[in-house]
């Protein structure tokens, strides 16, 4: 099983239409917005981003007016299936611009307008919170366990460098967990998502600063069992997990959806174009989830992006998994953050493979079987249910 790549030799492009892919688009939406983009896809991975917008935002725009029209006639949920598609495709074009390209932020307001619309009509198992943090807050998704009659377990989902919580939750496995038994609360925190675009917060390498405070608003609900909280890191999050768990001993349980175990080397190899990024315009994106001046100064900050040292303070359940073919983090890292795993009292790789599919980062060529798998950990280890 491998990506599919409607545009040949440009992997940036294809990873978000991949991911948009596995969060619900439709396969002749894409064909729609993607066919006039071939030129512009050809001439590399950051010329052709302001095209990209505009083809994506065209198609969103229109599902968001088609939409309108259905509400006009009361037909609250298939207005909500084509907000959920607006909001998608919004989020893919705005996070495939640079820093301060012209219409990111007006795009990034309508997909937080079309997504609150669509969860509302649809009454979706999802509401939105905010965690204080530092004078701010940390903006979330909360996802209610089904048939837990008291307090539930609970599972904290982060982002990685690019993601937000709204690709969390279209990854499914707030789902996944929900029909186990286990809440999700997925976090737009420091550096992702509307904290570092409206409240301006900026990733720091010590992820239990914010890390505790989400487990403590977490406990303090009285449908959550603090004892059975577990935190989860998707790409970049496979960085933020681990650091958490070791420094936040309450969580029960942990897992990463992609390991990161030295991200502060990956930048050294990206220098060298060893891997590929995970968006465009990446010098500048990092910079500014940073909150740095220069790439000195991003560099200086990134040195603390390691686990080295770290894992092995964790004294609970914790599953690495990994795609084999994953090509912006090798497979190396996942093998690293295992080994230093040497205090758990059961720990776990998994490695997805060509026999059953997700080889790639995150699994971005087929999410279902990372999904299904961390989703069963997390059953285990915090006593949901399997079936």
């Amino acid at each position: 099983m491998a990506l599919f790549e409607y545009f040949p030799k440009n992997y940036v492009w294809n990873l978000s239409v991949n991911i948009a892919i596995d969060s619900g688009a439709r396969i002749g939406e894409i064909e729609d917005m993607c066919r006039p983009l071939r030129d512009a896809a050809a001439r590399g991975e950051d010329a052709g981003t302001a095209e990209f917008l505009l083809q994506w935002v065209r198609m969103a725009d229109k599902l968001a007016e088609l939409a309108t029209e259905d509400q006009q006639r009361g037909r609250k949920l298939s207005a909500s299936q084509k907000l959920q598609r607006a909001a998608l495709y919004y989020l893919t074009a705005e996070r495939m611009q640079g820093h301060g390209h012209p219409g990111r932020i007006e795009t990034y307001a309508k997909a937080q307008r079309a997504f609150r619309l669509a969860t509302d009509l649809d009454k979706d198992n999802v509401t939105r919170y905010e965690i204080p943090y530092q004078g701010s807050f940390i903006p979330a998704l909360f996802t209610r366990a089904e048939g837990v009659p008291g307090p539930a377990p609970c599972v904290l989902y982060v982002n990685g460098l690019d993601s937000c919580k709204e690709l969390l939750y279209w990854s499914r496995l707030p789902y996944a967990l929900a029909r186990r038994g286990i809440s999700t609360l997925c976090v737009d925190q420091p550096g992702t998502g509307e904290a570092l675009r409206l409240n301006h917060l900026h990733v720091t390498h010590e992820s239990e600063r914010w890390g505790t405070p989400c487990y403590e608003w977490l406990a303090a609900r009285a449908d959550v069992d603090p004892q059975r909280i577990g935190v989860v890191g998707i790409s970049l999050g496979g960085y933020f997990a681990p650091r958490i768990t070791a420094f936040e001993p309450r969580f029960a349980s942990g897992a990463v959806w992609g390991a990161n175990h030295n991200w502060a080397e990956v930048q050294q190899k990206r220098l060298k174009r060893e891997g590929e990024n995970p968006v465009p315009h990446y010098w500048d994106h990092v910079m500014w989830v940073f909150g740095a001046t220069d790439m000195k100064d991003f560099l200086k900050k990134a040195e603390g992006m390691h686990l080295n040292g770290v894992v092995d303070r964790i004294k609970v359940p914790f599953l690495v998994t990994h795609g084999a073919h994953d090509r912006q983090i090798s497979v190396e890292y996942a093998h690293q953050t295992y080994d230093q795993l040497v205090n758990s009292p059961r720990r776990e790789l998994k490695i997805f493979t060509e026999r059953e599919g997700g080889v790639e980062h995150v699994g971005a060529d087929n999410m279902s079987f990372g999904r299904d798998y961390i989703a069963d950990w997390f059953a285990e280890t915090l006593r949901g249910r399997l079936g």
